[in-house]
């Protein structure tokens, strides 16, 4: 296994005054160590990450990573900037900057070296030694754990362990921490975690769900534990471990920033007998009363719930819809009529080739709504519901209920479960439930309701839908298009942005003329965002901050990527003059899509599938025109805001101008 860092990968006098140059300026040199086969890429890759969450850590700390096709092997490259470098902390620019890349199938033994670097990271004399540090060499060395061992306090912590005491036994706290990309986070808010509970005289114990593997906390461990602390951002797995148990439940880069504030919340609640609902008692308490607290964030669970089934959707429908834009522009839209390749192929035929394209790609398509179901039903209750998820999807199917009937049977099988497993049962059966009697039960009484109860209905309200978007045209179409256009940009991202998609998505599973100009009306909106902000920092640098126009060049390459979350920096900044914006140029982006008639197939992809898409000159035309006008809009309300002097090139490197509220 090669090193993770060398001397050559460190660099402790990094002049870069943005965090997108740190990271070229690093980024270059895993190029040069040819750990890092495309350095643009690679840095897309870094950006998209960057604007999902800001790396910075209070402490001077930045920590920008990414998972990316373009690294050839996990690398660790350090700077040390005296000037410090913004990345988004509450207590300032970073000094000290790690850029962690992780290939697309990074092994756990590397994973498992950069999950103890992020745990380091947290300790004062690891960052102060690397403050004080004057050799690359020695630095790099530092950094991949080559210190001398310290078996002093080693021994004191043991001899603390077993001397026996009269004092009562400590506030025990079991943690949980994830992130998305499982690399860094994860293992920091584990380490701020465990340090703050230590000089609190709390016991925390933390399981780290991350990417370099996730071992379950021991069952009596959790038992004994007296709260429970879930900082995440991706759903904690095997939830129902913690039924019965004070919750506190935040953000990771909560669990990073403000340890002791989290472990002073789980006291408190432990203290007045607050107990958490867990996934499978959701909605009583342990009197079997209704909990109003909880009832008061069904929304937010049941939007959780429907992502998580369109998150594992999306897979299938890109990979399924991609293949049969493909075919349709090798073949023909005739070509979704030829005979099977199994019983018909030639080599050299190029209708060929795209039969089975078409074939590979349908196959595909014909999964999305039993894995919506599917998915839905495990994020209401875990693995047990998986099986009446699918079944209830395949009916779907059956009964063409399409992708309505997709969410309803991922509900039923998710209630249903819950339902089961709120019933006691004895110890000697506990075994088989998960695994037998919980999938036998459920697939059946879902089976029944989607057979028997709604399938019917909903199939008849599915018909309805599909008629209606067919027979669109005119007035009603363009009114469609600014909804989807104002849905997409308000919050980039967000819940109203997933909706719109979601619906778009599921238009694809069963493809109608309707379907497929949603799907291109929901990406052309979704691009404007951030190719508005590229071009407003382009053509009116001044009224933006140095670090916003780095921002801005990178957001040309998300927002023709379809990447709208590129454009979250610049309204987090000033969202009263953004948001409004790029909502209107969403809006006329969606309306002209759709009065134009454009028809996309790919459920991603950005200007890089323009040629799969029907109508492509007017399509652009749609997306340049938003573009324009949210551009126009926020130049003219950054304009009219300015109450101080501008910030220009020579101003202040990365300070917000100050606006008028």
């Amino acid at each position: 296994m090669s090193e993770l860092i060398t001397a050559e990968l460190v660099d402790l006098d990094l002049s870069a005054a943005t965090k997108d140059a740190a990271a070229r300026s690093l980024a270059e040199r895993m190029v040069a160590a040819h750990r890092v086969t495309d350095l643009d890429g690679f840095l897309a890759d870094v950006a998209a990450r960057e604007a999902q969450m800001p790396t910075g850590l209070d402490g001077g700390i930045g920590i920008p990573h990414c998972r990316s096709a373009h690294v050839s092997a996990p690398t660790l490259a350090f700077g040390r900037s005296a000037a410090g470098i913004d990345f988004g902390a509450a207590d300032g620019p970073a000094d000290l900057i790690f850029l962690i890349a992780a290939p697309a199938g990074a092994d756990d033994d590397h994973l498992t070296i950069l999950s103890g670097l992020a745990r380091r990271l947290m300790d004062p004399e690891f960052t102060a030694a690397l403050r004080a540090g004057t050799d690359p060499g020695a630095v790099a060395a530092l950094i991949r754990g080559e210190e001398p061992a310290q078996e002093e306090p080693a021994q004191e912590s043991a001899a603390a362990v077993v001397e026996p005491t009269e004092e009562p036994a400590p506030f025990r706290i079991v943690a949980v921490t994830s992130c998305p990309t499982g690399i860094a986070h994860t293992y920091m808010a584990a380490e701020s975690l465990t340090a703050a509970g230590r000089a609190e005289g709390v016991e925390v114990t933390v399981e780290t769900q991350g990417s370099a593997g996730f071992r379950k906390l021991d069952p009596a461990v959790v038992s004994a534990a007296d709260a429970v602390i879930w900082a995440h951002d991706v759903e904690v797995r095997e939830k129902a471990r913690f039924r019965g148990k004070p919750l506190v439940d935040v953000g990771v880069k909560a669990g990073i920033n403000r340890p002791a504030e989290l472990i002073a919340e789980a006291r408190r609640k432990a203290e007045h007998g607050e107990i958490a609902v867990a996934p499978e008692d959701e909605g009583t308490t342990d009197d079997g009363s209704g909990s109003g607290a909880d009832h008061a964030h069904f929304g937010v669970r049941l939007r959780t719930y429907l992502m998580s089934g369109v998150s594992y959707m999306v897979p299938f429908v890109a990979a399924g819809g991609l293949l049969i834009a493909l075919s349709f522009a090798i073949g023909g839209y005739e070509i979704a009529d030829a005979r099977s390749v199994a019983d018909h192929f030639l080599w050299g035929e190029a209708d060929s080739w795209a039969a089975l394209l078409n074939q590979i790609g349908s196959a595909a398509f014909a999964f999305l709504v039993p894995v919506l179901a599917g998915y839905i039903a495990y994020g209401m209750a875990d693995r047990p519901a998986l099986v009446p998820g699918f079944v209830g999807g395949a009916i779907a199917l059956t009964v063409n209920a399409g992708f309505l009937g997709g969410l309803a049977a991922g509900l039923l099988a998710g209630a249903v479960v819950m339902a089961i497993q709120r019933v006691p049962v004895h110890p000697t059966l506990r075994g088989i439930m998960p695994v037998l009697v919980i999938p036998l039960i459920a697939s059946a009484v879902v089976g029944f309701l989607m057979f028997i109860v709604v399938g019917k209905p909903i199939a008849s309200l599915q018909s309805a839908l599909t008629d209606w978007l067919n027979g669109l045209s005119g007035s009603n179409a363009v009114i469609l298009g600014v909804v989807l256009g104002l849905m997409m940009c308000f919050d980039m991202g967000g819940p109203l942005n997933k909706v719109a998609y979601a619906f778009a998505v599921g238009g694809l599973a069963d493809p109608t003329p309707g379907s497929l100009k949603v799907m291109a009306a929901v990406m052309a909106a979704g691009m404007v965002p951030p190719l508005a902000m590229a071009l407003a920092t382009t053509v009116r640098r001044k009224l933006f901050t140095r670090t916003e126009r780095e921002n801005g060049r990178a957001a040309w390459v998300l927002g023709a990527s379809f990447i709208t979350e590129g454009a979250i920096p610049f309204a987090a900044a000033d969202p009263l003059r953004v948001i409004p914006s790029v909502m209107a140029g969403g809006a006329v982006t969606g309306a002209l899509s759709m009065a134009f008639g454009a028809t996309l197939r790919a459920p991603h992809g950005g200007i890089f599938v323009v040629p799969l898409i029907g109508e492509p000159l007017l399509y652009l035309l749609s997306v340049a025109t938003g573009t324009l006008v949210a551009t126009a809009l926020v130049v003219l309300l950054k304009s009219a805001r300015r109450t101080t002097a501008p910030v220009g090139d020579a101003g202040p490197a990365d300070s917000p101008v100050p606006v008028a509220a």
